[in-house]
């Protein structure tokens, strides 16, 4: 039916329903060509209606009556349908608009078709995006990786132009002022001494000849300074490195760049359009390589690029060439680097200009406490230079930082990790023996280690900028509180006119312990600055990523040094993870679990109802914390891990003055802690019911506190003790000092390390801290009888009570001593696959003639240390299996589409997924555990070994491993 009438243009005309006796088509009529989409659409009109004279005309659906609807097809849970009564299509000009009353059917089909199109435009859009954001991410990456050295040359060239421009030494702080005085004489010694190499016979030429010659001057200048200096800055001792360190060091890392700036100068070429005049000498192979390396740059395959390049790199130095290449150019550093103290002298005194650096011999101990002394060459720096350095640590080149992009994925001991930095899949600091068991494994076995370093390293962080800015406060205003060390040296006691020989030496040891005490600030003062330094560098960064690798046990790390979630208080506060996810009712929880876990003090050990009802009770002070944490009550800082405590005190603030707090997005990682980790994996090899129970593998009413249960042991022992007669017992004394001494966290470093293999040497060392700091002691040899005498009972009473544990590591112990003695290495393969050697052998020197001196190199001999290999198996064996836990729990996180970090036995995720990860973490636990372990450890033993004889597995308990799934404080 055709309209009636001319209406105005404001309204619609109208069309009448049709016929019912008239059937709908099975088909729709319209169609959604994608070249048209979103101009253009047609729609099933009955074909009795007679249209209009002049066709309306249709917008681009942007300009539909509902102007949100393109943010609504994104989100189509908030997608409003208009029902089949009420198609409305506006013109611009508003035109005649037209009512077409469609089946509900044919209303279903078109949106259906609209969303699903649009959504699939959106997508292919997101995705463009996504590929050009990480081709420019991957560029800096590669830049990050390729050009730092590149980039100090240039900045130290820019400043000698400056400075002859200006004749004004520009104002730099003290770390670059210092390089930029020692880089022109450096470069050009190193420039001459090139040169001179160069000219010789090549029978005449020196050892290190052939490899200084492969940078240019000025970029080895630059590495031979940062180098020294870090290796200064990070010095336990007094301003001295030994020679032998710091010329392998050096030869390292000019080793390490080399090969980065051949492939540079091999790949630039495409760039510099030089590819002919580069090539007219050289072979008709090399020719064909260079263009092939060149048309795989221009499309990107730079995974291709490398392998071809590798072809042509140069063999492994070895340790003999780096060190005398090293040694000859800290010889050139310490003839041409001078200092000058500031002027303050009378205009006609001589300027006091000395060197920089001196190498000298000293007599140096083997070890701390040790009384076997040895004659080692150092290179000493002078006084001035380190009194100024903690300042400028941030100006340090950092080769290390954390990755823009995802790492590489791992295929291979060498493959995977940084893009261009050397990589390995694990630290086996120079054992050929587990080199060759990595190298020789098929990378099926490893397919399942590989696959959680890759997880690991794909998890995204970002810097919590307000966390950051509450610790540049601090720091700069002295530090000294929340953990961070003090930025002034304790003053240094001046000598007493007495003559008395006893305060003479009690001054000698005041001045001792002064000038050890400052050493420990100076070097944390540095360290800390690194931490910063880093963090400042990436707080402007979208996310970053940390590749990780392993050590020989199987443990994961991640590879770059300084911030990361594996170390201190301050970096696990400034970071967090870069996705967020709405908090929901259970994420709330956690969170507030989370913050009393980080408060401590014994909260951490109340069951969930105690620590909620911690945290409700203390809003106001967290409230304060968040919002005026540097000038308010700072109730954070109270905390055993402020800056975390701090950090989770914001996101709860935030959280519960928003007005939908579930809804809150939330980027703090929720930690979940293994109880007493080693022990745990020691009650579920043994089986034992009673050690299970005390470690938290028995469900309760609240967490097991097994340090406290020790404590209370030692107390009781102590009790004993303390009545008996001091004349026959001369611990009765000691006793009766230290009864109320003991607690909780006098005992919990050597409750946590004696599945670790801790000595009695380092149980007392453990103790002697925590009994100076409660500062009751003060007479060091009375402190140190109180130490010897707490670490053996500490060590009985832990005797008592994990007995099965004890078998177990004894054990261990004696396997490990039938192979050692028949001097093999113990060897073993992990639960995923990772196959482990012990690299515990007896060291061999090799002596080397360097410029410098004639050094001692130490390598691996063919000898292994019996004592070690024993010693050590039973806590590297329970390392490998918690290493395998956190390996499993990655994987199957990440299969679960939740975010993931791991330290060790700490696992971390969102606080709205904690409780999916805790489920996790008990169903991987019984699984590994549900594999004959110790079983299967004999079999590979006899295995390996047919002609020696095993003792027998140590008898254990019936504890049933699936009651684990119901405990809910398995990580308390």
């Amino acid at each position: 039916m055709a309209a009636t009438g001319s209406l105005p243009l404001t309204q619609y005309p109208t069309y009448s329903k049709p016929p019912t006796s008239q059937k709908p088509h099975k088909k729709p009529l319209f169609s959604l060509p994608k070249q048209a989409f979103p101009l253009i659409f047609s729609f099933p009109i009955h074909r009795s209606l007679n249209y209009p004279t002049k066709p309306p005309r249709f917008l681009p659906l942007c300009d539909s009556l509902q102007d949100n609807i393109v943010q609504n097809i994104e989100n189509p849970k908030k997608l409003l349908l208009p029902n089949a009564h009420s198609r409305q299509i506006l013109s611009p000009e508003s035109a005649p608009r037209i009512f077409i009353q469609d089946p509900p059917w044919i209303s279903a089909l078109f949106w259906k078709g609209l969303y699903k199109m649009t959504n699939q435009t959106v997508k292919i859009e997101h995705k463009e995006i996504e590929k050009r954001k990480y081709n420019l991410l991957r560029r800096r990456q590669v830049k990050e990786e390729t050009e730092a050295w590149e980039k100090m040359v240039e900045e130290y060239r820019e400043l000698e132009r400056e400075m002859c421009e200006k004749k004004l030494a520009p104002n730099l702080p003290y770390v670059k002022g210092l390089f930029l005085g020692w880089f022109e004489p450096l470069r050009e010694a190193i420039a001459k001494e090139q040169k001179v190499q160069k000219g010789k016979n090549k029978k005449l030429r020196a050892a290190y000849a052939p490899h200084i010659e492969l940078l240019p001057a000025d970029k080895l200048a630059v590495i031979v300074m940062h180098k020294m200096m870090g290796l200064v800055m990070g010095a336990e001792e007094d301003g001295y490195v030994q020679v032998v360190q710091a010329a392998v060091h050096i030869g390292v890392a000019i080793e390490q760049e080399v090969r980065i700036h051949s492939f540079l100068e091999k790949t630039k070429n495409y760039q510099r359009k030089q590819i002919v005049d580069e090539v007219q000498g050289a072979s008709k192979e090399k020719e064909i390589l260079r263009k092939r390396v060149n048309s795989l740059i221009r499309r990107r395959r730079l995974t291709e690029v490398q392998k071809l390049v590798k072809n042509e790199e140069i063999k492994p130095w070895g340790r003999d060439a780096q060190a005398k290449l090293g040694s000859r150019l800290l010889e050139l550093l310490t003839e041409t680097a001078y200092v000058q103290p500031p002027i303050d002298q009378s205009g006609d005194s001589p300027l006091d200009v000395r060197p920089a650096f001196r190498h000298k011999f000293k007599t140096i101990s083997r070890g701390p406490g040790q009384k076997i002394k040895k004659r080692y060459g150092v290179i000493e720096c002078d006084p001035l230079i380190r009194s100024g350095l903690d300042k400028s640590a941030k100006h340090m080149m950092i080769p290390y930082v954390p990755m823009l992009v995802p790492p590489k994925k791992w295929k291979g001991y060498d493959k995977g990790g940084y893009l261009f930095l050397p990589s390995y899949v694990m630290r086996t600091h120079g054992s050929r023996k587990q080199q060759e068991a990595l190298k020789g494994v098929n990378v099926k076995n490893m397919r399942k280690v590989f696959e959680a370093l890759d997880t690991l390293g794909s998890t995204k962080w970002r810097v919590n900028n307000k966390v950051l800015a509450v610790v540049e406060s601090i720091w700069a205003s002295g530090g000294n509180i929340a953990g961070l060390v003090d930025r002034n040296d304790i003053p240094i006691p001046e000598k007493p006119y007495s003559e008395d020989s006893t305060e003479i030496q009690e001054w000698k040891w005041s001045v001792r312990k002064a000038n050890k005490v400052n050493r420990e600030r100076h070097s944390q003062r540095c360290d800390t600055e690194l931490k910063l330094s880093v963090a400042r560098k990436m707080e402007n960064e979208e996310g970053f990523y940390y590749p990780h690798n392993l050590d020989f046990r199987g443990r994961a790390y991640p590879m770059h040094p300084h911030l990361n979630h594996l170390s201190s208080d301050l970096c696990r506060g400034v970071l967090e993870f870069a996705e967020g996810r709405p908090l929901g009712r259970s994420g709330l929880h956690w969170l507030k679990i989370h913050l009393a876990n980080l408060y401590s003090g014994g909260v951490e050990k109340l069951s969930h109802d105690g620590r909620l009802a911690f945290v409700d009770n203390h809003l106001d002070e967290i409230f304060d914390s968040a919002e005026n944490p540097i000038n308010g009550n700072r109730w954070w800082l109270t905390a055993e891990d402020p800056f975390q405590c701090l950090a989770a005190c914001m996101n709860l603030s935030e959280a519960l003055k928003s007005t939908s707090p579930h809804s809150m997005i939330s980027y703090l990682p929720i930690h979940q802690d293994g109880s007493c980790n080693g022990l745990q994996h020691y009650a579920a090899l043994g089986r034992d019911n009673l050690e299970a129970a005390a470690v938290n593998l028995v469900a309760g009413e609240k967490p097991a506190d097994v340090y406290s249960e020790i404590a209370v042991r030692v107390h009781n022992i102590m009790k004993r003790d303390s009545n008996k007669d001091p004349a026959t017992n001369p611990n009765a004394l000691l006793a009766k000092l230290l009864i109320d001494q003991v607690d909780r966290k006098l005992v919990k470093q050597t409750v946590m390390t004696s599945v670790y293999g801790v000595t009695f040497v380092g149980a007392r060392e453990q103790i002697k801290r925590r009994l100076e700091e409660k500062g009751h002691i003060t007479d060091d040899r009375l402190l140190f009888s109180a130490a010897c005498y707490t670490a053996k009972v500490t060590l009985a009473a832990l005797g008592e009570l994990f007995q099965a544990a004890r078998n177990i590591m004894g054990w261990l112990g004696d396997c490990a001593k039938v192979i050692a003695s028949e001097n093999q290495p113990v060897r073993w393969t992990t639960p995923l696959g990772l196959p482990v050697v012990q690299p515990y052998y007896k060291s061999e020197r090799h002596l080397i003639r360097t410029t410098l001196q004639v050094l001692a190199l130490q390598r691996e001999g063919n000898s292994v240390e019996v004592r070690k290999q024993r010693t050590a198996f039973p806590p590297n064996f329970v390392h490998s299996l918690d290493g395998s836990h956190m390996m499993m729990t990655a994987v199957a996180c990440r299969d679960a589409g939740l975010y993931f970090a791991g330290v060790h036995d700490s696992f971390w995720t969102h606080a709205c997924d904690v409780e999916k990860m805790n489920q996790i973490l008990r169903e991987k636990f019984v699984e590994l555990y549900s594999m004959p372990v110790l079983e299967n450890l004999l079999e590979s033993f006899e295995t390996s070994y047919p002609t020696l004889v095993f003792p027998p597995l140590p008898e254990r308990g019936n504890f049933d491993l699936q009651t684990v799934l119901a405990c809910t404080f398995f990580c308390p």
